[in-house]
């Protein structure tokens, strides 16, 4: 992987992380389409990097947030009220809707697995986005804040995030669907699918960080990556604060016309080659 290619897709990874568009399947389908012969054991160590650049962007971008929900949980704990203060509630909601995709995830690695190696799965994943984020324009009453959301919401998000197992489902878009489902306002579900993203984002890093580490030539790439890695953190931050802005005003379903494009483009390419 070259310097430029790193760069490239560090945006590509920052734009499409948090905007529901799926950024595994931009970091599968980018080389694809470009025709980049990108060795899978450099892709394997990017893509474990520019995540953790993207999670450490949306801790910093939350990072307020987070020391509230935080010491209110311990303050519940302390005065065994655990869901007596509404942080304190939400932040033990947003526990509880990691544990599906941990779950699923693990049962069904080898399959997922076969998915990452295949462009036109990928594409066809891109639908199933597209229609999630219609799914939720239609059906969806958005009339709730993320302090209301319950155990009830929490799973049903939970499940939704679990789809974005396989590349090209966006993990942003499910998430956002399950909560705009449940009835929450559009940046309501974001900032709750922004919230749960961490910990599902440091439990998969940290997974594959036994395995990045193992690799002989880790340390020689990083120079290379480096640019990438920086890249995919700034433009992050951006995303999410552009997101969360834009949703309060705008439908989440201008996004299924992006990923049917793409999804489309991908099979053209791949009946052509």
């Amino acid at each position: 992987m070259t310097i430029l290619q790193a760069i490239i897709l560090g945006i590509i990874q920052g734009l499409t992380e948090f905007l529901p568009i799926s950024s595994s399947a931009h970091l599968v389908l980018t080389p694809y389409l470009l025709g980049w012969n990108i060795p899978a054991e450099q892709a394997f160590i990017f893509d474990v990097l520019v995540q953790f650049a993207s999670l450490f962007a949306v801790i910093a971008y939350f990072w307020q947030d987070l020391l509230t929900i935080g010491r209110s949980m311990v303050q519940g704990l302390l005065k065994r009220e655990p869901f007596h203060d509404p942080q304190a509630r939400l932040g033990w909601m947003l526990v509880l809707a990691t544990l599906p995709a941990g779950v699923i995830g693990i049962a069904i690695k080898s399959l997922v697995e076969l998915a990452f190696a295949s462009p036109q799965m990928t594409a066809i994943f891109l639908f199933v986005t597209a229609a999630l984020l219609i799914l939720a324009e239609r059906i969806g009453r958005r009339n709730r804040e993320i302090e209301e959301a319950g155990w009830k919401e929490a799973l049903f998000i939970g499940f939704a995030q679990a789809l974005a197992i396989f590349p090209g489902i966006s993990r942003s878009g499910a998430t956002i669907t399950g909560g705009m489902l449940r009835d929450l306002k559009r940046p309501a579900a974001a900032r709750f699918a922004f919230l749960m993203a961490i910990p599902i984002m440091l439990a998969a890093g940290l997974a594959a960080s036994y395995d990045l580490l193992q690799t002989p030539n880790f340390t020689d790439l990083l120079g290379a990556f480096l640019p990438g890695i920086v890249a995919s953190a700034i433009v992050s931050y951006l995303s999410i604060r552009w997101l969360l802005g834009y949703l309060i005003r705008h439908p989440i379903s201008i996004f299924a016309i992006y990923c049917v494009f793409l999804g489309t483009t991908t099979l053209l390419v791949s009946a052509l080659r």
